[in-house]
């Protein structure tokens, strides 16, 4: 489903190269739930942006069911995050001026859903993140728990092929983290796709298929030596 091979990405500073993605190769099967996690600086976000087509590698592929990222001309990688992609950021990025339901929705209109189908889809997409008494509400009337609700329900509505999360439950309750994360387990074993979720949040390794780790740039199997017991 995702392949990264020996892919590698730098940020230049004034006084150092930053090796932000230093050589990762890692592959992603379909129904495969993975959790990564490392500390802040680690290059977690920035691996999240290289499979999204949001950057390019500078070295090394990043294949998409078969397809190179990196090769996608700018209206056909606005066509993959659209169709193919999932993604929960972690500044929710939601409309504003939109109700909860319509920044739901939009996902849909994007693809060519009509207008009834796609109102009746992102309800249904509130009501499994617990947000459907919510929907009317602007982004400003929520709280930073709710928008993150909502940011996760944008995600999944869409059925897409691909799910990547960037600290998901960093803004959740236990029960409402929980409940997220059951939603971002299933989906991929439902429906054959594939979820990454970068995370300092414990719980996240008692619902993932792979933990792996991350410092300096660098992923390996297997969870840190000691888990956080909650989420920064």
């Amino acid at each position: 489903m995702l392949e990264l091979k020996d892919a590698r990405k730098y940020y230049a500073s004034p006084s150092e190269q930053i090796h932000a993605v230093d050589g990762v190769s890692t592959t992603l099967l379909a129904r495969e739930f993975a959790a990564i996690f490392g500390p802040s600086g680690s290059g977690k976000t920035t691996l999240l942006l290289l499979a999204a087509g949001l950057l390019r590698a500078d070295s090394g592929t990043v294949r998409f069911e078969g397809v190179d990222i990196g090769t996608l001309s700018r209206s056909e990688g606005l066509n993959y995050r659209r169709m193919k992609l999932g993604f929960v950021k972690q500044d929710f990025n939601l409309v504003d001026g939109l109700t909860a339901e319509e920044n739901v929705a939009l996902t849909l209109l994007l693809r060519g859903v009509r207008r009834r189908e796609a109102r009746k889809r992102a309800l249904d997409a509130l009501k499994d993140v617990g947000l459907a008494k919510r929907a009317a509400h602007m982004p400003e009337r929520l709280s930073g728990g709710e928008r993150q609700r909502v940011a996760i329900a944008r995600a999944l509505v869409g059925e897409p092929k691909l799910i990547l999360a960037d600290e998901p439950t960093g803004n959740l309750d236990s029960e409402t983290g929980d409940q997220v994360l059951e939603l971002l387990a299933a989906l991929p074993r439902e429906r054959g796709a594939a979820a990454v979720i970068v995370t300092h949040d414990a719980r996240v390794a008692a619902y993932a298929d792979r933990v792996l780790s991350m410092r300096d740039g660098k992923l390996t199997e297997g969870e840190p030596a000691a888990l956080p017991t909650s989420a920064k």
